[in-house]
């Protein structure tokens, strides 16, 4: 889906790792929550609450999730994580993200 309709935006950025990956936050009508953002290259780590799907707009990244090897994506692509986890993410070229939260 390329545009997305009657959400609200929070107009503050959430920063991570001093500023070399930020979004910003969309909740839409019925409730849903979506992040869409930027990373830099470098070596990250997050944790999950909810199940996350990670569309990957453009760039280059490779992800591992627990116990699970490396895989590379270079954009196009999605990659999802369980929720209540981590997953573990090298940015190699600079990625444009949308990540949707599953409740």
């Amino acid at each position: 889906m390329p545009d997305f309709k009657n959400v609200s935006i929070n107009k503050s950025a959430n920063i991570f790792y001093e500023g070399r990956v930020t979004s910003r936050s969309l909740e839409f009508e019925d409730g849903s929550r979506k992040t869409l953002g930027i990373m830099l290259p470098g070596e990250y780590q997050f944790n999950t609450v909810h199940k996350e799907i990670m569309e990957i707009n453009s760039g280059e990244l490779e992800y591992r999730l627990p116990a699970e090897d490396w895989k590379k994506i270079t954009a196009p692509g999605v990659f999802e994580v369980p929720a209540n986890s981590k997953f573990d993410i090298k940015i190699i070229a600079i990625v444009d993200y949308c990540c949707s939260f599953i409740k």
